[in-house]
């Protein structure tokens, strides 16, 4: 019989300690509120051993040799494979080995109790965790419980594939050695990225898309440039197929697809999406369905509680990293203010207690050759919304830094304006180098800023930056 020891209670009890808990945990802290955390694998989540940080330690040596073979002088150094130990160890120095004693150190530091176990809601305001070995505790909240427990991959019911043993992006970043081949399922953020890597490591890539092309969620010339830098990479990218069955023969995977032709390779990368980890976390105690996405106000309090906050993936407002950070930010305020008894918070339009940009301002970077770089909307999204826009497009190779920065330089630059504010709503670049520009849109969407303002920002010359001034030139005519 499990022993169960007397209830410890803080002011805010967070279940996940990956990125977003952490920061939640740490804005509690900062208010000066008490906060414990639960965590039952590694204390810095997914991002920091499965995703994030290996995956674009992966990507970087990748990236770097790609621009220096487009740099005059530099390419005949570079024409040679690359180390696969050397950037498998990379990585594994960016994992911390898949040990968590840092991230510890920096929850003691701050003054978070961190427990290990698995952390189930036992009814309102209170979390039970349960340890491999040890007494179950009971914590309780006198403010908020926020669940932080973030995402799983998401796998097809397929016939045969537990089997196969697949790969999900955990085995894809974590993986100690290069498949001489290697089936990508999916056309997302991760199959891309793990396509680019893989590839260039030395692996033989096939990229099986049902859709109509890569990187759905973007502009479609953003898809449409890293496919056709995957394929002169020597990748190839099916799109309009579907794997309907999978199977190993003597530890090579076949894969059926609904044309009835099948596939071999070493391994099989299904990247075909996440679900909520909340199947098991006790919300059934509390009115919820277990499994499900947590719906949300703008402050990241669950609809209908006064006490319950699902900040980062679990809620399904904005699954990356860096945006789950920046709900934790709002979410901490949020539950601060309503301890310090504040009658009304600002949750309006950008307001200190709103996450408004989950919807006008998300940034993302694809780390693939070439990188991919948006923030806010998609013409088809701002459309879609009811604004009446005008997308303005430009061809990178046009900016002089862009023809120094690589030789042959392909890119092109889309802003979506706003044509009844004049402000943008959106802006998209690809292109080598441009995950590094995309702070700049971030900030002119954010924070609204007038064209004719912009206008005044001047870029430095000779930066791949000039290509803000031939947008708006663009755009005035």
């Amino acid at each position: 019989m499990t022993e169960v020891t007397e209830a410890i209670t803080y002011d805010v009890v967070v279940i996940g300690a990956g990125p977003v808990g952490e920061n939640v945990a740490d804005r509690a802290r900062a208010a000066g509120l008490s906060a414990a955390i639960v965590e039952s694998e590694l204390v810095g989540g997914e991002c920091s051993y499965w995703a994030c940080m290996p995956s674009k330690a992966l990507l970087r040596p990748v990236i770097a040799r790609a621009d220096a073979r487009r740099v005059p002088g530099l390419r005949q150094s570079v024409q040679g494979p690359l180390d696969a130990a050397a950037v498998l160890a990379h990585r594994d120095d960016y994992t911390s080995h898949w040990k968590d004693d840092g991230q510890v150190g920096w929850l003691d530091g701050v003054g978070v109790d961190l427990y290990r176990g698995h952390g189930r809601i036992a009814g309102p305001r209170k979390v039970t965790v349960t340890a491999a070995d040890g007494p179950e505790r009971t914590l309780e909240a006198r403010h908020a419980v926020a669940v932080c427990t973030g995402t799983r991959a998401a796998l097809p019911d397929l016939p045969g594939l537990a089997d196969v043993k697949p790969w999900t992006s955990r085995e894809a970043t974590s993986a100690d050695h290069v498949p001489g081949s290697l089936l990508v399922v999916g056309g997302g953020v991760v199959a891309v990225e793990m396509a680019t890597a893989w590839q260039a490591l030395g692996s033989s890539v096939t990229v099986l898309v049902r859709g109509e092309g890569l990187l759905p969620r973007m502009e479609p010339f953003a898809g449409e440039l890293v496919a056709q830098a995957l394929t002169e990479a020597g990748a190839q990218v099916r799109t309009g197929v579907s794997v309907t069955a999978v199977k190993r023969e003597n530890g090579t995977v076949v894969a059926t697809l609904d044309d009835g032709s099948e596939l071999r390779a070493d391994e099989i990368l299904f990247a075909t999406g996440r679900a909520p980890r909340t199947e098991d976390i006790g919300l059934e105690t509390v009115g919820l369905e277990p499994g499900s996405w947590l719906p949300v106000d703008e402050s990241l309090r669950v609809e209908g509680s006064d006490w319950l906050y699902a900040v980062g993936d679990a809620n399904h407002r904005a699954l990356l990293t860096h945006q789950g950070k920046y709900q934790a930010r709002i979410a901490g305020a949020a539950i601060a203010a309503r301890a310090q008894g504040v009658p009304l918070l600002e949750t309006d339009r950008w307001g200190a207690h709103s996450a408004t940009a989950d919807h006008a301002a998300v940034p993302q970077v694809v780390f693939t050759d070439p990188e991919a770089a948006s923030a806010g909307l998609t013409l088809a999204e701002a459309e879609s919304a009811g604004h009446r826009v005008r997308a303005v497009d430009y061809d990178m190779r046009g900016v002089a830094g862009a023809g120094l920065y690589a030789d042959g330089y392909r890119g092109r630059a889309r802003m979506i304006v706003d044509l009844d504010r004049e402000i943008l709503l959106g802006v998209t670049f690809v292109g080598p180098g441009v995950g590094e520009l995309i702070h700049s849109a971030t900030m002119a969407v954010a924070g609204e800023i007038p064209l004719d303002r912009l206008w005044h920002a001047v870029p430095a010359y000779p930066t791949i930056s000039e290509v803000w001034l031939r947008l708006l030139e663009t755009y005035r005519g």
